[in-house]
């Protein structure tokens, strides 16, 4: 059987991340279509791209080393489902996922953010999952440790009294302490007020913009010389409540291990971490000796070494970038990916060109996705008492002009189905908490009602984004 790569357990010994199941390429797809419509080209890549991540696992550590990810550009105009593939791919393999925009980023001597910022901004999103996940790990202790806390604020320990005889005052202040304990169980003490001391951060706080690592100046600073002025608390008087939300966080830090934390953040970071770089098209160009497009190919040339693999110093520690994906998109209406510097473009060798919606896509998307639009508007009047039903042709209606507005104006995709949709309940969502008629019914003559001069009117649809 292959040897996997190093994995931990309490030992604080590094371990990979793994997805919650050992999916298959087609079992991928059909977790993205439960979200996202269409663009099978793009759901399929993803799809073996993850897929090749689980087998790499499963490879012994020198193959494993070898084993590059397959990085993707995607093609297609804004609001045809880019973004959400990339995100939805990493919510399902609980991978470190940061969405940067390209456009954002100078090349180094110029002012703005280096490259390199990216890798350290996904170290940091790491290192908060492993942290949200050591805290359910030791939530039922810090629990524990909150309850007795508690117990101590609102009965204090008793001190010794002469006139009574050994052990009475114990006994009693035992029993009162059980009958408080299950007081706040059952959630009887929770508007009670009670004093708490709580960590003061006494070092001020202060941020440094400049060139490649001094915008972390800050951050390191303050661990530097946060030791000098020492943890000062402060007392708060809140309800137990609120107390007991405080000092299970204060539990939960003094029981995880930051360390361990640390180095299994970095370890996700390295092995199944997803950079999605949005607007790549926006820097892509080739040198003319002056002008913008000598910063463009810059901002290429930077992001080169990050995509082949390099080093990058957080301030967790350092993040070798060998193995994380990258996956960039972009319209490319101006340019096209052949711009991009060759060493760049042989980075990249998937690329998958998504397809415009139309109607019939907008009606799926407004029906089918488990977080569809109609389905959301339903369950947010619902909170109101309100029955919103929607009929079959009022559904298409809707997609057909939104459809529409994107042809007279510009192609936004499926955003332009949430305007649209604001736009058609506005009236609705206004008067909801006055209305005493407890169904609306939305068919298609009420959408055209509704909607018909916004879409005839050129002039008017620019204000439906």
């Amino acid at each position: 059987m292959a040897e996997r790569l190093p994995k931990a357990g309490g030992d604080g010994t590094l371990r990979l991340a793994e997805p919650p199941a050992d999916l298959t390429p087609r079992q991928i797809v059909e977790e993205l279509d439960r979200y996202i419509v269409g663009q099978e080209k793009a759901k399929r890549a993803v799809a073996i791209a993850l897929r090749n991540r689980m087998r790499r696992l499963k490879l012994p550590p020198d193959m494993a080393e070898e084993v590059a990810p397959k990085n993707i550009i995607m093609i297609g105009p804004t609001g045809v489902g880019k973004t959400e593939i990339a995100r939805r791919l990493a919510r399902l393999a609980n991978s470190p996922f940061i969405k940067v925009e390209a456009s954002k980023y100078t090349e180094v001597g110029y002012v703005g953010r280096d490259v390199e910022s990216m890798v350290r901004d996904l170290a940091d999103i790491a290192l908060e999952m492993v942290k949200v996940e050591r805290s359910r790990e030791v939530s039922v202790t810090a629990r524990a440790h909150v309850e007795e806390s508690l117990l101590d604020i609102l009965l204090p320990s008793p001190g010794p009294r002469r006139d009574v005889p050994e052990g009475e005052p114990e006994d009693q202040y035992r029993r009162t302490r059980e009958k408080l304990r299950q007081q706040l169980r059952e959630g009887l003490l929770e508007d009670h007020p009670v004093e708490i001391e709580v960590k003061q951060d006494s070092f001020p706080a202060f941020r440094i913009f400049g060139g490649s690592g001094l915008e972390e100046m800050d951050i390191s600073l303050r661990e530097s010389l946060g030791g000098l002025f020492g943890a000062r608390r402060k007392t708060r008087r809140v309800s137990i409540g609120e107390a007991r939300e405080i000092l299970q966080h204060e539990e939960e830090e003094k029981l995880i291990d930051f360390d361990a934390a640390k180095r299994e953040a970095l370890q996700r970071v390295e092995q199944s971490g997803i950079v999605f770089i949005d607007e790549i098209d926006k820097i892509a160009g080739r040198e003319r000796g002056q002008g913008p497009d000598v910063s463009r190919e810059g901002v290429q040339r930077d992001l080169l070494p990050l995509v082949e693999g390099t080093r990058v110093s957080t301030k967790h520690g350092m993040v070798r970038t060998d193995h994380i994906l990258f996956i960039a998109s972009g319209a490319f209406h101006v340019s096209k990916p052949s711009d991009l510097i060759p060493e760049l473009q042989g980075r990249f060798p998937i690329r998958v060109e998504l397809q415009p919606l139309g109607a019939p896509e907008f009606v799926r998307i407004l029906t089918e996705p488990q977080n569809a639009l109609i389905k959301q508007y339903r369950a947010l009047l619902l909170t109101e008492g309100i029955e919103l039903v929607f009929t079959d042709d009022a559904i298409r209606a809707i997609a057909e002009l939104a459809a529409q507005v994107n042809q007279q104006s510009e192609n936004i995709g499926a955003r332009r189905l949430h305007t649209i949709m604001e736009k058609l309940l506005d009236v609705v969502s206004f008067e909801a908490p006055e209305m005493t008629e407890r169904k609306v019914t939305i068919d298609a003559a009420h959408v055209r009602r509704m909607l018909a001069d916004i879409v005839k009117d050129q002039d008017l649809s620019r204000y439906i984004l």
